[in-house]
């Protein structure tokens, strides 16, 4: 990788070389990528994917890094990071919305034009693409209830609309899991509302979320995927686990479904104390945690 090269080739891009990515997680660890881009256009986005296609770079995309834990070892290649694409737009009933907007933001969007559906999603942090990407959801509502439709970039540089019905949504899943694509766009259906009404149940969830969930606390938000007939938090209390500390990270206190970084945890901590919880419900309940948080990157 030619630095000045990239430097000038890519003039206009905002570029950081040798970053570590802790100064981006949710959990504040994870190593350093070998460069890491913020495009502020689809336009941009393009050209950053071509280029890494003409010199052979690998490359992979994030949206907030919230439902994540990047190894310490880092990434190798380049990593592109789309807070710049952030714009919000409101069309007849619904909203067109960039990749990189933060989903709570967008949420407080249709708030403020008296959209309904968008509620559940008022405590989720994380950005739109990543919602779309795993069908994100709380409180009874998914993604997939309000989405229409998608645009992503495919590695050879063409854009694709994907429908809802294209999406394959499940819970947690949906289709691009399986693709190599990047996020763009993506286009929800809303309805009018009661403007008190919307922002009296976005209120009511926002409390529950400050009152169980962990928030004083850097976190990767929810660990696990629920697993069928179960709870995961209660299984987490029912093995003895709560309050287990790995290193610098632990097991919430206030929610067994995190594991929160309490002094300077690297995301070893986090990786290994996943697989102990995963042993252990294993072992004493022969249930399967299979994990919701994406886990990436090299080991140190």
């Amino acid at each position: 990788m030619n630095k000045n090269e990239m430097m000038t080739e890519l003039k206009d891009i905002k570029l950081l070389f040798d970053e570590p990515l802790m100064n981006f997680t949710f959990t504040k660890t994870g190593g350093p990528v070998d460069v890491l881009a913020f495009p502020k256009s689809k336009e941009e986005v393009a050209l950053l994917v071509a280029y890494c296609k003409n010199h052979d770079l690998p490359w992979l995309v994030l949206g907030n890094a919230s439902n994540l834990i990047v190894r310490d070892g880092g990434i190798r290649g380049m990593v592109i990071m789309l807070e710049e694409m952030k714009q919000v737009s409101v069309l007849d009933d619904g909203l067109v919305v960039e990749a990189g907007a933060k989903l709570i933001d967008t949420t407080y969007v249709a708030l403020d034009h008296d959209l309904a559906g968008f509620e559940f999603a008022c405590g989720i942090p994380g950005s739109v693409g990543g919602a779309v990407y795993m069908n994100a959801g709380a409180y009874g509502g998914e993604i997939k209830d309000v989405f229409t439709s998608v645009d992503i970039l495919l590695e050879d540089g063409t854009i694709k609309t994907l429908t809802n019905e294209e999406m394959d949504f499940s819970y947690r899943h949906s289709v691009i899991q399986t693709m190599h694509c990047i996020i763009l766009e993506a286009r929800f259906s809303l309805t009018k509302g009661d403007h008190k009404l919307i922002k009296a149940k976005m209120d009511e969830l926002t409390e529950l979320r400050v009152s169980k969930q962990p928030l004083e606390y850097p976190s990767c938000g929810s660990v696990f995927k629920r697993p069928e007939g179960h709870f995961t938090g209660k299984l987490i209390q029912d093995a003895g686990l709560q309050g287990l500390k790995w290193g610098g990270a632990q097991i919430s206190e206030k929610h067994a479904g995190f594991i929160v970084n309490i002094d300077h945890a690297t995301a070893t901590d986090y990786v290994e104390l996943i697989a102990h919880i995963q042993a252990v419900i294993k072992e004493k309940f022969d249930v399967s945690l299979e994990t919701e948080v994406r886990i990436i990157g090299e080991e140190k």
